[in-house]
């Protein structure tokens, strides 16, 4: 395969040029560019109450941030959004920018004026309005917690600094609801066997970088020798005795931490991460960890197993626990708790944590502002309490319908690929169907909402009330442990800018926040409505098909349905698939690359997503040729809606940080990637052989 040729708008895009040195000023593009132009006073609403959301255009697309000096052979990205990335700056206080930061940026607005118009009254009696406005206001009275400066910190940190073993430590860490660092996360879920009853689940953890490559590949040396400072410089703001001897103890000891880990795509594998062992076996299993005081510090010791995520991992990593000096442990358990709550703390703790969280780690050059750190804490504390005025305000009902019918029209489509595939015999066809046919959907908020009336909000004490979220949320989750599961639960708030499959449930969910333009416009035209929402609805179809998604059925249960032949033709053309994304070059960052085997799930889910939207849109035409817009046909358009969802802009240490940490391949290769495995991209835009974007037909993925 030919390497891609990256115009000057994709250079931008990866954070290989800046918007000024390449075009020299920034201008806004068609009715809206800045945050300005979407919010009133600064994200603030209007004097009507109401924060409305941007147009795309008259139908949906952006024509003026196209740059069609380009080839969209040579670089789709830049043809459908190339003036966009010269004219667009990352904002100061963010390292990545695109179309999913704006739609962030303008439910965080809303949610601001939502929460700033609550009255802040007494949290024991006036409900949840109250409780919440207590955790804004709280929050944003700096002088009051500048004057604190560590002291809600200091009865924790002496309580582990008090700890006589570790068996008492890990009681401690458990009692507090996971408070501070921890080398397992326990967490209670849906069970993969059996999804009508919640389970328990226990994973790795214990890594404050973030990722096993991060300890253990030579090129992350600076990475590692500034976060040997920043646990220093932790330990020593809140008094921790021998702060650097602690520190490079306490970096020592997760590097062993990262040894033991699985990677990331080991640990995606549901064929090797169900692992059911009995609470009474974990002593013979994984011997040097306190495991009975944890599980009862946890109220967990009454369930009968724990289904183990990484199964060869825990005895290793129960192991470097018990050989690790106590010392050391508190040490550990120290700095996580001040590294958890540094934002809640005094300005030396907060710098600190945004020094090296978001401006080393990330490139962001500023902090961001208070108030919207401060709709992030009530969010993660009563999300969806302001999902219910959220949804009133700004989901009207016509959306809904509209999205009902799309996603029967993707679903219709699926099922029309499923008929027409050559590679794949009738018996495995006829469990897809059966899984299809049992797709539940979701679409802008739940039906039932959460009960919050047993958290405690106490006025004046911004870090008891983010410890008392964190012990409300874990009692939650830990009261359903082999209980009946809530088949109307929602894994995001309504305002929420994403979407998601339950494998479990075997659901999709589109929460209101991602309803908006340039995913879903009710008004534009139906070619960019398929290409971006319907690409995202055939996105999380997909990902009931994609290569874990596939080992559930249609009941959510755990099971392997395919033939040995069907599958190993599926795995072949996911590993060729996996090949084209890893042969991606990012010039600022030679020494990395996109892990296809991490990202899978989701390369799979764009290209067979929006293989099934573009089935789906032809058969929304009804036989009738669709109209030619503004010079562009129905396909044209379609490829663009796809396309202009995926606008992103990088700060290279925010590149960085992807390509180590996440599970999605960058925005910029998303927005033509999977269309070069696509027939008809080529059709609608004359790419030819020769063409950087060119692949051959023979060499092109072919799954769903």
């Amino acid at each position: 395969m030919k390497k891609t040729l990256l115009s000057m708008a994709t250079l931008i895009a990866l954070g290989f040029a800046t918007p000024a040195a390449a075009h020299g000023d920034h201008r806004c593009m068609d009715d809206a560019c800045t945050l300005q132009s979407l919010f009133a006073e600064d994200g603030k609403a209007g004097g009507d109450g109401i924060v409305s959301a941007q147009r795309y255009g008259t139908w949906g697309i952006d024509t003026d941030g196209m740059d069609r000096s380009v080839d969209p052979g040579n670089d789709f990205f830049a043809y459908v959004s190339g003036n966009w990335a010269r004219n667009t700056p990352i904002p100061s206080d963010q390292s990545s920018y695109g179309s999913f930061r704006v739609l962030r940026d303008l439910s965080e607005a809303r949610v601001r004026a939502l929460v700033e118009s609550y009255p802040k009254g007494d949290p024991a009696t006036g409900g949840d309005a109250a409780k919440i406005a207590t955790l804004y206001q709280n929050f944003m009275d700096e002088a009051a917690i500048e004057a604190l400066g560590s002291k809600p910190l200091q009865p924790y940190l002496s309580e582990i600094g008090a700890t006589a073993d570790r068996e008492a430590l890990a009681r401690l860490v458990a009692s507090r609801g996971g408070f501070g660092g921890a080398t397992f996360s326990l967490f209670v879920g849906d069970d993969q066997r059996d999804p009508d009853r919640y389970t328990l689940y226990l994973s790795q953890s214990g890594l404050g970088l973030g990722d096993r490559e991060m300890y253990l590949r030579d090129n992350f040396a600076p990475q590692r020798e500034r976060y040997l400072a920043y646990i220093a410089q932790m330990l020593e703001l809140a008094g921790w005795e021998n702060p650097q001897a602690n520190a490079e103890a306490v970096l020592a000891f997760e590097t062993k931490v990262a040894d033991a880990h699985w990677t990331r795509a080991e640990s995606r594998d549901r064929d090797k991460t169900y692992n059911p062992v009995a609470l009474a076996e974990f002593d013979t299993v994984a011997p040097g960890f306190p495991w009975k005081a944890y599980f009862e510090a946890l109220g967990v010791d009454h369930a009968k197993t724990v289904v183990v995520r990484q199964l060869s991992a825990v005895p290793k990593l129960a192991k470097v626990y018990g050989e690790t000096d106590l010392g050391t442990l508190k040490a550990w358990q120290a700095f996580h708790a001040i590294d958890g709550t540094a934002p809640l703390l005094s300005s030396p703790f907060a710098t600190a944590h945004y020094e090296f969280r978001e401006k080393f780690l990330s490139g962001q050059p500023e902090p961001r502002e208070r108030w919207k750190r401060g709709v992030s804490m009530v969010e993660a504390s009563m999300g969806e309490a302001i999902g219910r005025d959220y949804v009133a305000l700004y989901f009207p009902p016509d959306a809904k319908a509209k999205m009902d019918a799309l996603v029967a029209n993707v679903k219709v489509a699926m099922g029309a690929r499923l008929d027409a595939l050559d590679w794949m015999s009738d018996e495995t066809k006829a469990e897809a169907h059966a899984k299809l046919a049992g797709f539940g959907l979701k679409i802008g908020h739940p039906d039932k909402w959460r009960d919050y009336s047993g958290f405690r909000v106490v006025d004046g004490d911004v870090f008891g009330n983010a410890l008392r979220a964190r012990e409300f949320e874990w009692e939650y989750r830990r009261a359903r442990l082999g209980q009946q599961v809530d088949k109307d639960e929602w894994g995001m708030t309504p305002q929420t800018v994403n979407a998601y499959y339950n494998s479990v449930k075997n659901e999709i969910v589109f929460p209101a926040g991602i309803l908006q333009p340039p995913f879903f416009d009710p008004d534009a035209d139906p070619a960019v409505n398929y290409g971006g929402i319907g690409g995202v609805i055939g996105h999380e179809i997909i990902h009931g098909f994609d290569d874990q998604g596939r080992k559930s059925d249609g009941a959510g249960v755990l099971r392997d349905w395919w033939t040995a032949e069907d599958a190993a033709k599926f795995e072949a053309q996911a590993a060729k698939l996996g090949a084209q994304y890893e042969s991606y070059e990012f010039r600022q960052l030679p020494d990395l690359r996109i892990n296809g085997r991490n990202s899978m799930g989701e390369n799979i889910g764009d290209l067979g997503g929006l293989t099934i939207a573009l089935e789906a849109y032809r058969r929304s035409l009804g036989g009738k040729d669709a109209p030619v817009i503004d010079g562009f046909t129905g396909e044209q358009r379609f490829f663009m809606g796809w396309a202009q969802v995926w606008r992103t802009l990088w700060r290279d240490d925010a590149l960085r940080q992807q390509l180590v940490n996440g599970t999605h391949s960058p925005g910029h290769i998303r927005a033509f990637a999977p269309l070069r495995n696509i027939d008809a991209w080529y059709d609608a835009f004359d790419v030819s052989e020769g063409d950087p974007l060119w692949i051959a037909p023979e060499e092109r993925v072919r799954i769903w």
